[in-house]
């Protein structure tokens, strides 16, 4: 798998299993939301909010009714008891009955009729839903013990009259609401106030008639509890007032469940979150840190030391494989180890191309300075001692010349040097008889009177050699291999000179049986200024010669070689393209 790939599949799975965390946090944070809201209209609206949801949940199959054990149990602690009851008036489902058993299992028309009415069952108050199923209607009541109902009827059963509180019963009673710090009110069948004992705090609070019923339906919104009772006879309406004392807050049991299951999961998801996001923070971090020593390294010029001893500890384990953790970057590390080597490679160059310089402006500043020694030692002769002879002043003349053309040719080698460094630039490339240049060249030794102590042969084509050169250039090579051919041999050397085509290529061949070269000197042949360090006077020559020759070569797309051993003789050959 490429680096590009392995990248884009670690960060996707980290991306992905971040937005399952995200996915789940956002579901737990609407469930909490969704939760408060519910549990919050389960407390305004409870008992009815409660019995509205349980209608709203349970499902019917088969006329067998099913309820979340969540509201069971939620039923139960509250002391309360469900029933549910088909078309038929029949108990199909029911919750703690067994702590009521005098809760009848069926109800007539006229049963169920009066519990809408009275919204009582015998002793208990009854809250009541109709909700319609598939199998038909059903009815849910959801009852419970009220001691303040309780309280109510006692009252009315004692003290009762007509119904109204009898007046011997008054005082009594409104010690007992006193010290309860209840109120109560009758009303007439018109809703007048026929009389009102206790506390009379709930006369200042003047309930109007449809905030009696929002008390009754919303208890939790209010500091006060409403129970009543209606007499059949005289049609009078008791009320009982009492402080709502809030208990526990009512949660709606399922969502509660779910949300705890929710939270816990979430919470277990961050939990696992830090540690990955740590791991990967280690993971992708640690391999910054080895590219942040390499560059500082190699900004230090510590080309070979790459990765430190603890560093390949790190990445690489005994056996010599990578790391997991560091094979995301397998690439970059390879890379790197290729770039330190190109490094390290070009930094060895840079450091021989300054020896060689300094070796080569050495050699140069010598062979300078001797021959202007040279020069300056005669010029302080001629000038302490005015007379000299005829054949003295030659001498001296003769010397001061031949050091004065040793430098001329010196500084012309190195201005030669100069412009071969431009390559192309300076090179006129135009088609050519190199037959009749290379005959030329040797015929102009031939004829050197010089030149008489050395033999010159040519062994040329019949027909001409057309080639793309410069002529002026080739006309430079030339006599840079026939001058050393008789600068580096003592007199009575023969050289010949030959050339031929050979498939597309022209072949120069310089031969000669002079004393030759050895092996150390043969393998530094081409190197500027090789010769640097040979200072005597009596050596010809600026070393930099073959250095020429071979780039002269090269700019014309050929090839150079030669072969030389001690008093063999050397031979040099130049392929040239045709």
């Amino acid at each position: 798998m490429k680096i590009q790939q392995r990248i884009t599949f670690h960060f996707t799975y980290q991306l992905i299993f971040y937005a399952l965390v995200i996915l789940a946090l956002s579901l737990a944070a609407s469930v909490l939301f969704y939760q408060n809201i519910t549990n919050n209209d389960l407390r305004r609206n409870f008992p009815d909010g409660a019995l509205q949801l349980i209608a709203q949940e349970a499902t019917s199959k088969n006329g067998a009714i099913h309820l979340s054990p969540e509201w069971d149990k939620l039923i139960t602690e509250k002391g309360m008891w469900l029933q549910v009851v088909n078309a038929e008036g029949e108990v199909i489902y029911n919750v703690n009955n067994a702590l009521h058993p005098s809760l009848p299992v069926s109800y007539s028309t006229a049963g169920l009729l009066d519990i809408q009415e009275t919204r009582t069952v015998g002793t208990y108050a009854v809250h009541t839903k109709l909700n319609f199923a598939p199998s038909g209607p059903l009815l849910y009541m959801l009852g419970y013990h009220s001691t303040e109902l309780d309280q109510l009827m006692a009252w009315f059963n004692a003290y009762g009259q007509q119904g109204k509180v009898q007046s011997s019963a008054i005082p009594l009673l409104e010690q007992q609401l006193r010290e309860t710090g209840g109120y109560l009110q009758v009303l007439d069948s018109e809703s007048h106030i026929v009389q009102g004992i206790g506390d009379k705090v709930y006369e200042k609070k003047a309930y109007r008639p449809l905030d009696i019923l929002t008390i009754q339906q919303s208890p939790s919104y209010y500091d006060t509890n409403i129970v009543t009772h209606r007499d059949e006879q005289s049609g009078m309406k008791w009320i009982f007032y009492t402080t709502n004392t809030k208990g526990k807050p009512l949660k709606h049991p399922v969502f509660d469940s779910a949300t705890r299951k929710l939270t816990w999961f979430a919470g277990l998801a961050l939990l696992l979150v830090v540690p990955i996001s740590i791991w990967h923070g280690n993971r992708y971090g640690q391999p910054l840190i080895l590219f942040a020593g390499w560059f500082e390294r190699m900004g230090r010029g510590q080309y070979n030391e790459v990765l430190t001893a603890k560093d390949k500890r790190k990445i690489f384990r005994r056996n010599g494989t990578m790391r997991i953790r560091y094979r995301l970057y397998k690439e970059v590390i390879e890379s790197f180890y290729q770039m330190a080597g190109q490094l390290a490679q070009t930094e060895k160059e840079r450091a021989r191309l300054e020896k060689t310089q300094s070796e080569w402006m050495s050699g140069i500043s010598h062979d300078l300075r001797t021959p202007l020694a040279t020069i300056q030692g005669y010029g302080y002769m001629l000038e302490s001692l005015p007379e000299w002879s005829n054949e003295d002043m030659r001498t001296m003349g003769m010397t001061i010349r031949e050091k004065g053309e040793y430098m001329l040719e010196l500084i012309s080698d190195f201005s030669m040097i100069h412009q071969l460094k431009q390559g192309d630039s300076i090179m006129e490339l135009r088609e050519m008889d190199l037959d009749e240049l290379i005959r030329c060249s040797v015929l102009k030794y031939v004829n050197d009177a010089t030149m008489s102590e050395y033999q010159f042969h040519y062994v040329g084509d019949e027909l001409p050699l057309l080639v793309q050169a410069d002529e002026i250039w080739l006309q430079r090579l030339m006599d840079n291999l026939l001058s050393n051919a008789v600068k580096h041999n003592p007199p009575g050397v023969v050289v010949t000179v030959s050339i031929r085509k050979v498939d597309n290529k022209a072949c120069i061949r310089v031969i000669d049986n002079g004393k030759g070269m050895d092996e150390e000197t043969l393998h530094h042949l081409f190197k500027r200024y090789y010769r640097g360090t040979n200072t005597e006077e009596k050596t010809e020559g600026t070393g930099l010669g073959m250095s020429i020759a071979k780039t002269i070569v090269e700019a014309h797309g050929g090839e150079i070689l030669v072969q030389s051993k001690v008093w063999q003789g050397t031979k040099i050959e130049i392929w040239l393209p045709c």
